[in-house]
């Protein structure tokens, strides 16, 4: 079964889909290989896997670690969601830009993002599930977030802003522009 690149975008991010068999059983596919994501040129050393179930309107994020640092190849297993990544790499010629792509348990498309990008999502069924491996293990000591509708930024959000429900943390969240101004931003280099 191949894994395959559907489309790239701010350089670094890519969308993936896995081939699968599906019959009147149901379905089996491989949404990681070793060997295929080498061939790929994407990482291959994943040492946390995370599982968030949420209710339609829920957006997290937009969140990123640096130490270490930690990119995510995010996946919907139930439901469906906009995954989206933004670039906070200093000096990168798409700083600010995002890429937002729906993804789901019926079309199965997986996004990568590597560190230096602020990822979230936001769910557009009445819940959804969303899994990701991460490069890096969880560190509460070198980890942000940038506010989810930073007009810096201009996420284009599919769903009505009177449905959105935050956390707390994320309703706090600092702008691009605050976090680029940190020192904290240099671990972010194009």
């Amino acid at each position: 079964m191949d894994i395959k690149i559907e489309s790239k975008a701010l350089g670094d991010v890519a969308v993936i889909v896995p081939d699968v068999f599906q019959d009147s059983r149901g379905f089996f596919m491989e949404t990681f290989r070793e060997d295929q994501f080498k061939l790929l040129g994407l990482p291959h050393h994943f040492v946390q896997d995370n599982h968030s179930r949420s209710a339609k309107g829920v957006v997290r994020g937009l969140h990123f670690q640096w130490e270490p640092p930690m990119g995510k190849l995010m996946r919907v297993t139930q439901g469906s969601a906009f995954l989206v990544a933004v670039d906070i790499r200093k000096g990168s010629p798409t700083l600010r830009k995002w890429i937002g792509v729906i993804s789901s348990a019926e079309n199965r498309r997986q996004v990568w993002a590597p560190a230096g990008f602020a990822r979230g999502f936001c769910v557009l069924s009445d819940f959804a599930e969303i899994q990701y491996k991460c490069t890096g293990i969880y560190s509460n000591k070198a980890e942000s977030g940038i506010l989810w509708n930073d007009p810096g930024i201009g996420i284009e959000w599919p769903i009505p802003l009177s449905e959105v429900s935050l956390s707390e943390k994320d309703k706090k969240a600092q702008t691009l522009a605050q976090w680029m101004a940190s020192p904290e931003s240099a671990n972010f280099k194009y």
